[in-house]
């Protein structure tokens, strides 16, 4: 998805969703809602003695006996003593109330975190097929999606729940003092609540425009970042500059289209507030003027400020309202991450011969036999893979999957590791239906090295201790001399320590397989094992998978004419059909695709001048 789509969830969906992160940290919240009454509290303190204050101070002056000092001297003292101890003591429970909120928005952010990896690990592959979900695209809504909510649960527990509470207070306080202003202040607020839910509807099309192009600038910059190699070596750096600076000046735009609206309607709502001011200021007077009962010079003041205090939250509403607005599209799609249940890889429950669901599973359960008949697959992107596949892949012998670019064969290797699911047909091991195989236990029992294998940020030892993570130091050091890795490591400065990521791709390929030897699967697939190695490694690790070889069910897919000669049974694919099978010799004498493309093979290594070179043709 290029784009988010509407949003349907409201604020208080939003709050529902978040309510299970909140709720393990219910002792953290009652302390915090807590000092928030408090803090509430003592918000109304400058008001009420400043009211006294006035009244007393205007008594003074109009004393039969004159102005006396000393008595203004204690009411000054005694009103900078509430005041300044209201203020330290404000000062304490602001400070805690925060940390506390602060501390709830930091584990709320962590398990938010936490529960999005853990969900991902979960998805099938073709989740991750998906258009929308490219890495770069999919990072942006994770990282916004946590971001967001977490200033939600800031906004919320730190900075609403005050500002209304003592709202709350302040317009009680107004309504005990005089039910008029008290009615004056509360016609004020539906007013501007009105014109911030305007504000919000104008705004929702444009956040999610913003929204969208910050996806495809984070996908564009790490895909920058990925083909800088084929960048420079084309010199397209202008154009690849080019095209981010289109999307900066969209983003650009639609950016200060939203600070438009949101500038227009803070302006109103400024407005709007002002107006209550002045009419607070107007009725209070008018009430002093005629005498009316309760009424004095000091509830003018005293009415200003607790009206302060109602605005207050409808002063800080536009930015906390925008903060909630954008919460809204971001956390659409990181919710989405987390409720995607039909995305979630299924698992069988067959674990192997007499091999229990609560039991260890044994690589000896697994002949490794695979049938496939009339499987038809199609990519999540549309292309169509595999069209009536039938084939069958032997226990204890090596097949080899032949064919040109985009036949089909490595997402052959990819239906039977479970990374995705055919459309229909059927796929067994050993006769039991891949489908229904723990795919756990499947995983297990299956060595896989990619043309272009990952390698994850640590060191050299970590990388290949990932075939299996309870190995130890001396099987990780056999592991890497059967890949002929070895020497090349131990002359690092940092040998085994070191960084991994550093290592060039033949290097890089031959950790991977160093992975597998230290798996020691029954079942191998090999997809362009050697792509990146040079002539004598490529010459090195083959030896060490044809001794591997032995015993094992081995698929492998190669273009070099070496990799798959000494196989024991050949499918040659063309665009998802298997056209040809047989064993490497019955099915070059067939003629057809296979014998092209050995031909064509064997023509591009130049066999003819090799063979006069090193004296074979005399």
């Amino acid at each position: 998805m290029s784009a988010p789509a509407e949003s349907k969830m409201g604020i208080g969906g939003l709050l529902r969703r978040l309510l299970p992160f909140v709720t393990p940290y219910r002792w953290l919240l009652v302390a915090t809602l807590t000092l928030t009454f408090l803090g509430s509290l003592m918000a109304q303190v400058n008001a009420v003695v400043l009211d006294r204050a006035v009244d007393r101070i205007n008594a003074l002056l109009h004393l039969e006996g004159g102005f006396q000092w000393s008595e203004a001297a204690r009411i000054l003292l005694v009103i900078s003593s509430i005041l300044l101890g209201k203020e330290v003591l404000a000062a304490l429970v602001t400070f805690g109330q925060r940390i506390f909120g602060e501390k709830i928005r930091i584990h709320v952010s962590r398990d938010l975190s936490l529960r999005v990896v853990d969900r991902i690990l979960t998805f099938r592959m073709a989740y991750f097929s998906l258009d929308g979900n490219e890495p770069g695209k999919l990072q942006t809504r994770i990282d916004r999606g946590i971001m967001s909510l977490s200033n939600t649960v800031k906004n919320f527990f730190i900075d609403i729940l005050p500002l209304f509470t003592s709202a709350v207070l302040a317009l009680v306080l107004m309504y005990a003092a005089n039910v008029y202003v008290g009615l004056v202040a509360t016609a004020i607020i539906p007013v501007y609540f009105w014109i911030t839910a305007l504000q919000g509807r104008r705004m929702k099309g444009w956040r999610h425009r913003v929204f969208g192009t910050h996806q495809q600038l984070s996908h564009g910059i790490l895909n920058i970042i990925e083909s800088m190699g084929v960048i420079k070596s084309f010199n397209r750096q202008r154009v690849e500059a080019a095209k981010q600076a289109a999307l900066q000046e969209q983003s650009t735009e639609q950016q200060m289209q939203t600070r438009r609206i949101s500038f227009l309607y803070e302006g109103l709502k400024t407005f709007v507030e002002q107006i209550g001011t002045v009419l607070i200021i107007i009725l209070t007077a008018y009430l002093v003027l005629i005498d009316y009962p309760g009424m004095s010079i000091g509830k003018i003041m005293y009415h200003v400020m607790l009206f302060a205090n109602v605005s207050a939250p409808i002063r800080q509403l536009h930015r906390i309202y925008d903060d909630l607005n954008d919460a809204l599209v971001y956390a659409e799609g990181f919710f989405g991450i987390l409720s995607a249940d039909q995305e979630v890889e299924t698992s069988g429950t067959y674990r192997g011969p007499g091999i229990q669901k609560s039991e260890t599973s044994s690589q000896k359960s697994v002949q490794g036999r695979f049938e496939l008949r009339h499987v038809e697959f199609t990519y999540p992107s549309g292309t169509h893979a595999l069209r009536d596949l039938t084939m069958t892949i032997e226990p204890g012998r090596t097949t080899a999957l032949v064919g040109l670019s985009g036949a089909g064969k490595s997402t052959i290797v990819n239906l039977l590791d479970k990374f995705y699911q055919p459309d229909s047909g059927t796929i067994t091991l050993d006769g039991i239906p891949l489908q229904e195989w723990d795919t756990q236990v499947l995983r297990e029992n299956i060595g896989l090295v990619l043309q272009k294998n990952h390698i994850f940020s640590g060191t050299i030892e970590d990388n290949i201790r990932y075939g299996r993570p309870d190995a130890t130091h001396e099987e990780v050091l056999e592991a890497a001399r059967r890949a002929y890795i070895y020497d090349q490591v131990v002359a690092l400065p940092d040998g085994f320590g070191s960084n991994a990521l550093q290592l060039s791709g033949g290097q890089q390929q031959r950790i991977a397989i160093a992975r597998m030897f230290l798996k020691d699967p029954p079942i191998i697939f090999l997809d362009e094992p050697t792509a990146s190695l040079d002539a004598i490694a490529t010459e090195q690790i083959k030896n060490s998978i044809d001794a591997i070889k032995q015993g094992r069910t081995v698929v492998v897919i190669s273009h070099n004419i070496g990799q798959i000669i000494d196989s024991d049974m050949l499918y040659v694919l063309d665009t998802g059909h298997c056209v040809q099978s047989g064993s490497p010799a019955e099915v070059y004498r067939q003629g057809g695709l296979y014998k092209d493309i050995f031909d064509a093979s064997a023509r591009s290594m130049n066999v003819d001048k090799i063979a006069m070179t090193t004296g074979i043709s005399e």
